[in-house]
């Protein structure tokens, strides 16, 4: 009998608290940058999602930018054109308003060049693309080994950023 109970508390605990601690680990998910970057390169949709609610949750500075690029690369994906273009400006807005704020931060300058070249013409997002290829070719030594790596896996299939440039 008194087995019967205990099992029935811990059943009970076990069903009461089990979403909580779901809920708990999801948040604790926190930014980092090697993910963003495979999430990025994935074409993932539903990692897509997921990446934008940890930026979103993130306690992060400038994210914004990190938002806003995911949101854009979200666009190309999408398969009504109404909601690529929404989910494309709305992202755009975002990047650029953190590019504003940061004018010197190497990464967005970056990911404003990695989505300008694959970028469709009618969004006509590509003015950019020379001065962003030589900031980051300037500055690419002062970035961090994990944005270094992502920019030097992103020049594989680049026509505008070669390995050699670094």
């Amino acid at each position: 009998m008194k087995i019967l109970i205990k099992w029935k508390i811990i059943l009970t605990s076990a069903l009461l608290l089990g979403p909580g601690f779901l809920k708990t680990s999801e948040a604790q998910q926190k930014f980092e940058k090697s993910v963003f970057y495979n999430v990025m390169a994935s074409g993932d949709l539903d990692a897509i999602n997921k990446e934008i609610t940890i930026v979103q949750d993130a306690q992060t500075n400038n994210k914004e930018g990190y938002e806003g690029a995911l949101l854009m690369k979200k666009a190309g994906l999408l398969a009504k054109p109404k909601q690529r273009l929404k989910f494309f400006k709305d992202g755009r807005i975002k990047l650029e308003t953190a590019l504003l704020a940061d004018d010197e931060n190497t990464e967005f300058h970056f990911l404003r060049l990695a989505i300008e070249e694959h970028a469709p013409k009618i969004v006509k997002y590509h003015s950019n693309i020379e001065n962003d290829k030589l900031f980051i070719q300037k500055n690419f030594k002062n970035l961090s080994p994990v944005v270094q790596h992502a920019i030097l896996d992103y020049c594989k299939n680049s026509k505008v950023l070669q390995p050699d440039n670094f």
